[in-house]
């Protein structure tokens, strides 16, 4: 496998009439119909004049239709930028804006809202409404109202083009672009067909939203092996209650999601009513998994395997564990993150000397997974790897230390960087957004742990008498923000305190309560 879409390639021709997609309360598509409805996106994009290299926006909910569309484009040798659907249309513009998008494709109610955000960024990106609708119907009225365009042929670019680009949050106050290549999302999905062995026969979960790695898995690995995959919204995705009978009604066999998600449906999907025994592998990845949650998950699935999945964005997966299952009763402290993947290298430093092993270090990861680099950000490029001797390492910013057995073990961040619900946050994104409110004259945000992974929490001082409610500092954060960016508590001060060179001073916010 060469490009991305190449699996998908091979099944609609191996296992045509076989179901590729699917969502909830509808019938599949075959990876036929698949096919041919992104034949038709490529055919129009193509005849739109998007060549080779040019970035597509996709701001849609997860759906049949978006999933077509990320094919088509692909399809004409173009890589696709998707975009957190519930994010703020200030963010979704700055993304589009900033990524130089041809074209991106909209759902009709956010149109208004990201026409107005763009014109202020000085415009220059065509906005394609869809309505979207189940089994693909919302793009399929959209190709009908465009017309017949003339065939094209699918694109096989070169192994180092790009096919996606995700944003995540930055340490600016902007996001910033993940740059990945075919040769990099390839060799990610090659490792994970011959290490976990699926088949045709497998039903896997699309539990993470597209702008995030984790779909990566759901999607391709399934194309790959001639599989299904079930799309699961934002919506449903957060609901237990539905998730537990729609996991055993459909029978699927790979599960992949952030533990946050494992432990919702443990202590409130009531389990114990549903007959999910058809699971057979359970990924989770994105934040530590407290012990007792994977436990408690553990009984409720016996017959699964569990993997423990690690790695940011940039690399994809770069280190893996199984957990044993069960857990001996000697196991108190989170898993290690385990061992690097077959297409990694992996080391441990201080700057850029091996630390001895058992010491703590940075974690670097070298190998052809890792991406091309930041969209237009030279200069954190530069920071992002370790050259030696003619190697690319990239810095993942993790501090782990090799245990007796050879695994990793995870000790923490080198930077003001937290994961919660597996999406990675910048915690001066939050302070840059808080500091836009006219009232604030100082802020700081600090993060930290707890049973339910992590509470960020917004100190401030207020420029004014009468200081914002928290309803308005929460309705702020809606504008500016995605909603898992926004802070679980405010606190206001008179002042913020500073170290002795007039930076914030977090490790007196955090010993405070």
């Amino acid at each position: 496998m060469t490009v991305l879409h190449q699996g998908f390639l091979d099944s609609v021709r191996v296992h045509s009439d076989r179901p590729a997609v699917k969502e909830p309360g509808t019938s599949a598509l075959s990876y036929r119909q698949l096919g041919q409805l992104s034949d038709h996106i490529r055919n129009t994009l193509v005849e739109w004049g998007v060549k080779p290299g040019d970035r597509i926006g996709l701001c849609l909910p997860k759906s049949i239709d978006v999933v077509s569309l990320l094919l088509g484009v692909l399809k004409c040798g173009g890589a696709y930028v998707p975009i957190d659907y519930g994010s703020p249309a200030e963010r979704a513009a700055y993304i589009l804006k900033d990524c130089g998008v041809t074209a991106a494709f909209v759902a009709r109610e956010r149109l208004a809202a990201l026409e107005t955000q763009l014109q202020t960024l000085g415009g220059g990106v065509r906005l394609i409404p869809i309505d979207p609708n189940p089994r693909g119907d919302g793009v399929d009225h959209w190709l009908r109202t465009v017309g017949a365009p003339k065939s094209a042929q699918t694109v096989i670019p070169d192994e180092d083009s790009p096919a996606y680009i995700l944003y995540t949050s930055g340490s600016t106050g902007k996001p910033k672009g993940v740059v990945v290549s075919h040769r990099a999302a390839v060799a990610f999905v090659e490792w994970c067909f011959e290490t976990f062995h699926p088949t045709a026969d497998d039903r896997f979960s699309s539990h993470a939203p597209l702008h995030f790695d984790l779909s990566i898995h759901d999607l391709y690995v399934s194309w790959r092996c001639g599989g299904s995959v079930l799309l699961l919204d934002d919506e449903l995705s957060k609901d237990p209650r539905r998730l537990a009978p729609l996991i055993a009604d459909e029978r699927l066999t790979i599960w992949y999601s952030t533990p946050s998600a494992l432990s919702l449906l443990e202590q409130h999907g009531h389990l114990e009513q549903h007959d999910c025994s058809s699971l057979r592998i359970v990924h989770f990845a994105g934040e530590v998994f407290p012990i007792p949650r994977l436990r408690a998950i553990m009984a409720r699935w016996p017959q699964a395997r569990y993997f423990n999945l690690y790695g940011p964005t940039e690399t994809n997966v770069c280190t893996w564990h199984e957990a044993p299952n069960p857990l001996p009763a000697s196991v108190v402290h989170p898993l290690p993150i385990g061992k690097a993947c077959a297409h990694y290298r992996a080391r441990v430093v201080d700057g850029a000397r091996d630390v001895a092993a058992g010491e703590q270090g940075e974690l670097v990861i070298a190998g052809p997974g890792v991406m091309t680099g930041y969209w237009n950000l030279p200069e954190q490029n530069d920071r992002a790897f370790l050259m030696d001797g003619g190697d690319r390492w990239y810095r993942t910013g993790d501090i782990v230390a090799v245990d007796a057995r050879g695994d990793f073990v995870f000790h923490g961040r080198r930077d003001r960087m937290v994961k919660r619900r597996g999406y990675r946050i910048e915690l001066g994104e939050i302070e840059s957004a808080l500091a836009r409110h006219p009232a604030i004259a100082g802020v700081a945000v600090v993060a930290r742990a707890d049973d339910a992974g992590v509470t960020i929490h917004a100190y401030l001082a207020s420029n004014t008498s009468e200081r914002p409610s928290i309803v308005e500092l929460k309705k702020h954060c809606v504008d500016h923000l995605p909603s898992y960016m926004s802070p679980d508590r405010f606190t206001f001060l008179d002042h913020i305190p500073q170290t002795s060179t007039g930076k914030a001073d977090y490790q007196a916010l955090l010993a405070t309560k």
